[in-house]
């Protein structure tokens, strides 16, 4: 049995594509949805839910709020970012500040690293 296979992670993922918040509705409503590649939304990869996965360019879009900035959370996204690049993917962190400001430069920054 594979130790990730977590039914409560798939509980909670669902939970939280059905309660996004504003900035993550924002960049998959009006970017990411829209794209000719196929992204998924609260994907459970491991023991981890990422924001945004897309397959076919290995790629994990996170939208970081204020606790990402914080000693604990920089020291689980570097354990977590590890983890996925293990597994081959790249992760792209986008803080909420920048998506509201500079919500275009964001949405220039992921297509240059599509397919």
């Amino acid at each position: 049995m594979n130790k990730y296979n977590n039914p409560q992670l798939k509980t909670l993922a669902r939970n939280l594509r059905r309660n996004m918040t504003e900035e993550e509705r924002h960049l998959w409503f009006d970017f990411l949805r829209l794209l000719p590649v196929t992204f998924q939304r609260q994907k459970v990869i491991g023991p981890y839910i990422v924001d945004f996965y897309c397959a076919k360019a290995k790629m994990v879009v996170e939208i970081d709020g204020a606790q990402h900035f914080e000693e604990k959370g920089k020291k689980k996204d570097r354990e977590r970012d590890a983890f996925l690049a293990g597994l081959g993917l790249r992760v792209f962190r986008y803080s909420n500040v920048e998506l509201n400001r500079h919500f275009d430069a964001v949405c220039r920054d992921i297509e240059r690293h599509l397919p």
